[in-house]
């Protein structure tokens, strides 16, 4: 029994002297959590504030951290179509569908992606403009050709609901850090998943998830509920305020 117990003390000091000598995690915290659309709603900004812990003396880490925040609004099926002259008319050629994309994606970092891990690593973690699935094609099978990904992607950022910023995340010392969350006009309303992850080295050393909503408030909010919950009820009173107006112009503008 001695020489088991010796055996097992001696395993449990190894595995301590062999244990890294710090672990990085992330502390964040978002300046909203709601974010309210009304009639004037011209776009807002969110700030994302946070810090990088240590649990032990903090490690010099070669090259220093980096840090990637992504941002992910509802996601939505997308169809991207291509256009094509026939016989001297634009008509649509051929499309794409995209099942579950993000309505919004926002990819902000404090240096460009390409520097801070491989390729391969961010797209087995799903970082960057990898989070755009590839178009599905038919019975459950995505295309391999890129072209319309990369067009949906062009056309959302034009729209700025797609960003990339290799300078959207601060350092404000060596270990606090702020984030830019910048939302326009059209952002849609819906849940948005806010993810923050630490690098170092090439290697992901810490994540850190957050949410944030983005509500309709005020008569938008109302005709919005009524458009979902009473859509009968809401065509017939579109019809007859539509009837209603163009029986008051016809009174008003008479010519007698």
């Amino acid at each position: 029994m001695k020489r088991i117990a010796v055996a097992l003390l001696s395993c449990a000091l190894l595995a301590v002297t062999n244990a890294p000598a710090s672990a990085e995690r992330l502390v964040t915290s978002l300046s909203t959590h709601q974010v309210l659309v009304s009639s004037n709603f011209t776009g807002t900004e969110v700030v994302l504030f946070g810090s990088i812990e240590h649990d032990g003396a903090p490690v010099r880490r070669r090259g220093g951290y980096s840090l990637v925040v992504t941002v992910v609004g509802p996601r939505e099926d997308m169809v991207v179509r291509r256009k094509a002259r026939v016989f001297g008319i634009w008509t649509n050629a051929q499309s794409q569908t995209f099942l579950k994309a993000p309505s919004y994606l926002a990819v902000l970092s404090n240096r460009p992606l390409d520097q801070i891990a491989p390729p391969e690593t961010l797209r087995r973690l799903d970082v960057g403009m990898n989070i755009v699935p590839l178009p599905q094609l038919a019975a459950g099978i995505r295309s391999s050709d890129e072209t319309f990904r990369d067009e949906l992607i062009r056309l959302r950022k034009q729209k700025h609901l797609y960003v990339e910023d290799a300078n959207g995340v601060t350092f404000l010392t060596p270990d606090l850090f702020r984030a830019n969350i910048r939302l326009p006009a059209e952002a849609p309303v819906g849940s948005y998943e806010v993810e923050v992850r630490l690098f170092a080295e090439n290697t992901s050393l810490a994540r850190e998830t957050s949410a944030l909503e983005v509500v309709k408030v005020g008569v938008e909010q109302f005709l919005a509920t009524a458009a979902r919950d009473h859509g009968f009820l809401y065509g017939l009173a579109t019809a007859l305020l539509a009837l209603l107006t163009g029986w008051l112009a016809s009174i008003i503008f008479r010519r007698d």
